[in-house]
């Protein structure tokens, strides 16, 4: 099955929250850096030939480092990664014309934290 793949920790709704707090313009940068990233990783997917049939639901697997952070404050992160995949142009608008659904599972790998993104197709 088709997968993109991005590496490493993503930012949790806390963290996003307590830059917010702190400084309005600090959460810009951290939501701009990562929403980049996820451009990036999925580019790369995009020229190793994936690509998703949309509209079609996503399953995000999320391999994180430890059990410290809660599931739905992880799962905040798909905001990155789905306006990184219409920064790169891998998806036009991430409204419920294209995204049908969501699907989250959640695994623990200290060694290599990520998240691997699937289309499931158009209905649950």
């Amino acid at each position: 099955m088709e997968k993109i793949v991005i590496d490493g920790i993503l930012p949790s709704l806390n963290e996003y929250v307590n830059r917010e707090r702190s400084n309005r313009y600090s959460a810009a940068g951290l939501k701009h850096k990562y929403t980049t990233l996820c451009s990036v990783y999925t580019r790369a997917g995009m020229n190793a030939g994936i690509h998703f049939n949309w509209p079609c639901r996503l399953k995000f697997t999320w391999y994180l480092k430890d059990k410290r952070k809660d599931p739905d404050n992880v799962a905040f992160a798909k905001k990155f990664i789905l306006d990184g995949f219409q920064q790169c142009g891998f998806l036009d608008n991430d409204n419920l014309k294209h995204i049908t659904g969501f699907v989250d599972e959640f695994y623990i790998d200290k060694e290599h934290p990520r998240v691997e993104i699937e289309a499931l197709g158009g209905q649950p």
